[in-house]
């Protein structure tokens, strides 16, 4: 199973949903998808999207368990 640790980063850097989604033109579900626990399916780039804007690795956007 791969859980989703972009939720806790997004609050550790004090970014909203609507502003990152605004910001990196991911769509807000997208973003909804991507923060739930359990990641069902995330396209690699879009990952990548997402790790950039934060400032992170895209592999610290997750991790299996």
């Amino acid at each position: 199973m791969i859980t989703s640790n972009l939720k806790a980063m997004m609050v550790q850097k004090g970014v909203t949903l609507k502003r990152m989604a605004e910001d990196t033109g991911l769509a807000e579900m997208t973003l909804i998808r991507a923060r739930r626990k359990q990641i069902v399916y995330c396209r690699l780039c879009t990952l990548a999207i997402m790790a950039e804007y934060l400032g992170v690795k895209t592999k610290d956007l997750y991790e299996e368990v």
